[in-house]
C-alpha cells in the first residue's frame, strides 16, 4: 500500500510515456522515462523546472533551480549538469535522477578538475565546495539517485530554502528533511565534500553500493543519519572521510521515530585523519551516538584512525551522547592497521569522552580474547602486536601503506579481494536482518536491499555488492 500511494504522487504522465518490452524471447532494452516536457539544453536553466532532462544533454544551471511541490524533474542516462559556484538544486517536489552504469549522470562545479595522490584541507579544491547542494525539503516525498556523480558539492548556503529548515552557511552536497519520505541513494559516486556530504533529518533511507572519496574537509561525515532516519547504509567504499564514513544519532528527535541504520558489509580505508575537533570525541569509520541504534555488521576498516564506535559519553561541547545500547548490535567487522596508534583504537578507548564498543569474538582480529575478560569499556591498551596482522589482500592497493593520512582518492587502486584474502566468507549473513522500508521500483524506488553478504567489506567474490 505504501509503494502504490508513493507511486500515485508522482504525475500520471509517467506512466504514460513508459515504454514496455516486446513480447519476444529476446531481451529488449527499455527506454528511460520521460515525465512532462522536454527541458530544454538550450540556455541556462535558473528558477522553477519540471519534466526532463534528456539523456547524454549537456545543461548549464546559472542560478538555483526549484522543483516545486507536486512537480517531478526526471533526469535521463548521461545528462551532464555544469553547476554554477554555488548554485543548488531545492526539491519540494520529486527528483529521479536515472543514470546507468554505462552512461552515468554526472552533476559538477565545471571549473574544477579531480586530482590524484597526495590530499590535505588546505591543499586540496575538494574540501572547499563549487557548487551547493540538492536540498530536500518535507514536502520532497522521493529522491531517487542512481548511477549519478557528484563532484565538488558543498559551498555555503547563502539563504534559507524553507523555513525550519537548513540553514545559512550549510555546506552539504545532500540533505534530506522528511522524516516520511523516501531517499534512495544506489550505485553512485561522491568526490570531494567541506563538511557532512549527507545529512538526513528523518526518512527512509536506502545508501547502497556508493564510491565516496575525500568527504569534509576539516570534519564532517559521509551519511550522517540525524532524527528519525531509518534504513541501510551498505556496500559502500570510503576512502580519505575527515571524520566517519557513517553514522547514526537522534539528533532533533521525531516523535515516535528512533534513528536505526544498519551499517554492513561497507569498506573504510584510510578515514578520519582530518578532523579538527578534539582527539577521541568523533570516530574514523562507523559510530552510532545520541540515542539511536545502529546495526554495525561485516565492515572491513583499514588505517582508520578509530575502529567503530558505539558512544557512551555525556560531552556537552562534542554533542555526542549515548547510544542505544539496547537495540544496537555489532561483530563480524574486520580491522587492519599499520600504525600502533591506529591498533591501540581498534576497539575505542575513552580518549575525550567514554565509549561502550564491547570488544567481540566475531570480529578480526578477536579482540574480546585480545584484550581478556576483565577488560573494561574505553580502557587503554597496547595493540602493538596487532599492526600489520591480518593483511586483507586487496586486489591493487599494497599494505603497508603510510600514506593513510593523505591518501584519500580512489585513483587507480583496486579494493576487491584477493584469493585467500582472510576476508573472504568471514561475514555474518544470519545475525541481523537489514530494513526493509523503502519501495522497490526500476525508477521510483530502490533496485532492492542487497542482503548482507559472506566476504566482508563491500566487494564479493560472487560479483554482488559494490559495483564500482
Amino acid at each position: 500500500m505504501k509503494k502504490l500511494l508513493l507511486l500515485l504522487s508522482v504525475p500520471a504522465v509517467i506512466f504514460a510515456v513508459t515504454s514496455c518490452k516486446k513480447s519476444s524471447s529476446s531481451s529488449v532494452s527499455q527506454a528511460q522515462i520521460q515525465v512532462g516536457q522536454p527541458i530544454s539544453a538550450g540556455t541556462p536553466l535558473c528558477g522553477s523546472i519540471k519534466g526532463t532532462m534528456l539523456a547524454n544533454q549537456t545543461y548549464t544551471v546559472s542560478c538555483d533551480i526549484v522543483i516545486n511541490a507536486g512537480d517531478t524533474v526526471v533526469i535521463q542516462k548521461g545528462v551532464t549538469l555544469k553547476m554554477a559556484k554555488g548554485t543548488n538544486v531545492i526539491v519540494n517536489g520529486t527528483f529521479i535522477s536515472l543514470g546507468t552504469k554505462d552512461a552515468p549522470i554526472t552533476i559538477t562545479d565545471p571549473t574544477r578538475t579531480k586530482t590524484t595522490g597526495t590530499s590535505t584541507a588546505s591543499s586540496d579544491s575538494a574540501y572547499y565546495g563549487g557548487w551547493g547542494g540538492i536540498y530536500c525539503n518535507t514536502t520532497c516525498n522521493l529522491c531517487v539517485i542512481k548511477y549519478t556523480h557528484l563532484d565538488f558539492g558543498g559551498a555555503a548556503l547563502q539563504t534559507i530554502p524553507w523555513t525550519g529548515g537548513p540553514s545559512v552557511g550549510n555546506q552539504y552536497v545532500m540533505y534530506f528533511g522528511n522524516p516520511t519520505g523516501n531517499f534512495i541513494f544506489e550505485d553512485s559516486w561522491m568526490y570531494g565534500s567541506p563538511d557532512d556530504a549527507v545529512r538526513f533529518y528523518g526518512g527512509h533511507v536506502s545508501i547502497m553500493r556508493n564510491t565516496c572519496e575525500k568527504l569534509g574537509g576539516t570534519g564532517g561525515d559521509g551519511f550522517n543519519a540525524k532524527g528519525g532516519t531509518v534504513g541501510n547504509m551498505a556496500y559502500n567504499l570510503f576512502i580519505g572521510c575527515a571524520t566517519n564514513g557513517t553514522k547514526s544519532a537522534n539528533d532533533v528527535p521525531v516523535a515516535g521515530i528512533e534513528t536505526k541504520i544498519a551499517m554492513y558489509n561497507n569498506t573504510y580505508v584510510n578515514c578520519g585523519f582530518r578532523n579538527t575537533g578534539a582527539f577521541g570525541a568523533r570516530g574514523g569509520c562507523a559510530e552510532v551516538e545520541n540515542s539511536s541504534t545502529g546495526l554495525v555488521y561485516n565492515n572491513l576498516i583499514v588505517n582508520c584512525r578509530f575502529g567503530y564506535r558505539i558512544a557512551g559519553g555525556n560531552n556537552v561541547t562534542a554533542k555526542v551522547y549515548y547510544a542505544d545500547t539496547v537495540n544496537s548490535s555489532y561483530g563480524y567487522n574486520f580491522m587492519y592497521a599499520d600504525s600502533t596508534v591506529l591498533a591501540n583504537q581498534f576497539v575505542p578507548t575513552n580518549v575525550a569522552q567514554a565509549v561502550l564498543t564491547k570488544p567481540q569474538h566475531t570480529d578480526i582480529p578477536d579482540m574480546a580474547a585480545f584484550l581478556g575478560s576483565s577488560y573494561t569499556y574505553g580502557a587503554i591498551y597496547d595493540g602493538s602486536s596487532l599492526v600489520g596482522k591480518n593483511n586483507p589482500m586487496f586486489k591493487n592497493y599494497t599494505l603497508p601503506n603510510y600514506n593513510f593520512k593523505t591518501q584519500c582518492s580512489v585513483d587507480g587502486y583496486d579494493f576487491h579481494l584477493q584469493t585467500g584474502s582472510p576476508a573472504l566468507g568471514k561475514g555474518t549473513t544470519t545475525a541481523f536482518s537489514p530494513v526493509a522500508n523503502v519501495p522497490v521500483d526500476a525508477n521510483f524506488g530502490s533496485s532492492g536491499v542487497t542482503p548482507p553478504g559472506k566476504d566482508l567489506g563491500c566487494y564479493q567474490a560472487d560479483g554482488t555488492g559494490n559495483q564500482h
